[in-house]
């Protein structure tokens, strides 16, 4: 039994004054593995007054300076990615291959912003005027629990190439590796105050963060309710804003695809983390022409997707993350089935050969409407709606027609008509084929997927404030 009874606060380990505890358990089994003391809103002010403390000094730092802490922060996190490793598949459920991502991810987010930082000018010239790119101030960080080891860091790794401070409120459901990232920050041996970690739950900690007079912006990734709840509070003290929110991604398969390479990219889209992923491509727009040629395609290859012990080196599909998420995501799967939808694979209940543990089934449902609740509500699990359409107009309008922008997904054989399709989808992020990720390029979404974005220069300049001096 793991029993987390610090948080982080001002370069030391410190008992919370909080006294809550609260209980985490292993996904795959439901058995509980640990228990975190959670911070409460004394706590969280304690970070916050760290944190300003730091920032006079931290703010007056060198860009040297700041890359090499950013260096010394990539050493001692991927001296952990073992440790990190273990814990993403005993605390989340994330599969072997998915969790040694996310170790990785995670030491790799330092690396990114110091490459941002050694070709960025603080300084220009605009006509008679100098700009100065200012630190914001203290940065309020709040993270969830799908990747909670690389959201600390890629966001902690962007405020300090910034030159401001930060507190952070990890999720409780992450203890075990919360306390990991926690002990390869200290080690690298930044100034006291620079960054304060406390778990606590967001209704807490949280709000504090987002009500708080002397934090200057909030980062947030997490769901657009949260979201919307955080800028609100923000608003009374004018408080800057990056919100990272959900998603409804489309993944439009054209008429001349390739089902051979554009199934494979549609099951990897969907069911990536387990199909816990804000950018999982969820809504599979598929030509009428061949629909039933891809269901054939898409129902063989889905027989083949492993949903089991993430130790398991077959498995692609780990367990949901709590019960909650278990029964949330077993409640859509009816609800698709009482909409009128078909299931093609998956359902309700266990996978074969599981009798306990949260997993779920991987689930395709088809002839689903765009005005079914399963295609318009993010779900947050491995269930995916193939959705026909007549032409490109209409795949088009089908893909645009969601609440959401966060990601989109493109399969094509013509490259000049897939980029085509591409230039007209309402995302802030859209793969064609499977292209690699490109680290340093802007990530974030339009209409309710959130405010702002993350990564290279835009993220950078994210905790930044430009100041005019003329004369």
């Amino acid at each position: 039994m793991d029993i987390i009874d610090t948080i982080y606060i001002d370069g030391a380990f410190v008992t919370p004054h909080g006294t809550e505890q609260f209980d985490l358990h292993n996904p795959a089994t439901g058995a509980v593995i640990g228990r975190v003391r959670l911070a409460d809103a004394v706590d969280a002010r304690a970070a916050i007054a760290a944190a300003k403390r730091a920032f006079p000094a931290f703010s007056q730092t060198t860009k040297e300076q700041r890359i090499a802490w950013l260096h010394r922060l990539h050493e001692m996190v991927q001296a952990r990615a073992a440790d990190l490793t273990e814990a993403a598949i005993e605390e989340y459920g994330a599969p072997l291959s998915r969790s040694a991502w996310m170790a990785d991810y995670a030491a790799d987010g330092f690396l990114d912003a110091a490459r941002t930082l050694e070709d960025y000018d603080f300084t220009r010239r605009i006509g008679a005027a100098k700009v100065t790119m200012e630190p914001l101030g203290v940065v309020g960080i709040i993270t969830p629990w799908n990747a909670n080891a690389g959201f600390i860091c890629g966001k902690l790794a962007m405020v300090i190439a910034s030159g401001s401070t930060c507190v952070i409120k990890p999720s409780e459901m992450s203890g075990i590796q919360t306390r990991i990232v926690i002990e390869a920050l200290h080690a690298a041996g930044l100034p006291a105050g620079v960054f304060n970690i406390v778990n606590g739950r967001g209704d807490v900690v949280g709000a504090e963060f987002s009500a708080h007079r002397d934090i200057a912006k909030v980062s947030f990734t997490g769901s657009t309710a949260i979201g919307r709840a955080i800028l609100r509070a923000g608003a009374e003290t004018m408080k800057r804003v990056t919100l990272e929110l959900g998603g409804k991604s489309p993944m439009l398969i054209l008429d001349d695809a390739d089902f051979a390479q554009a199934v494979p990219f549609a099951l990897m889209a969907g069911y990536m983390n387990s199909g816990q992923a804000c950018i999982a491509g969820t809504r599979i727009l598929v030509p009428e022409s061949r629909l039933a040629e891809f269901e054939t395609a898409i129902a063989a290859a889905v027989a083949g997707v492993k949903s089991g012990d993430p130790r398991d080196p077959d498995t692609a599909i780990g367990p949901m993350v709590s019960e909650k998420q278990w029964q949330r995501v077993q409640s859509y799967i009816r609800l698709g089935q009482e909409e009128g939808a078909t299931l093609l694979a998956g359902g309700e209940g266990l996978p074969m050969g599981e009798t306990g543990g949260w997993f779920v089934r991987p689930t395709i449902f088809t002839g689903v409407s765009n005005a079914m609740r399963i295609a318009r509500e993010e779900i947050f699990g491995p269930v995916l709606s193939i959705i026909p359409y007549a032409d490109d107009e209409e795949a088009i309008a089908i893909a645009n027609d969601t609440d959401y922008g966060l990601a989109a997904y493109v399969a094509g054989a013509d490259p000049d008509r897939a980029r085509a399709v591409a230039d007209r989808l309402v995302a802030g992020n859209v793969t064609i084929n499977a292209a690699p990720r490109e680290p340093l390029a802007p990530f974030g979404g339009f209409r309710q997927s959130g405010i702002g974005r993350e990564n290279g220069v835009f993220g950078l300049e994210a905790f930044l404030e430009p100041k005019v001096v003329t004369g």
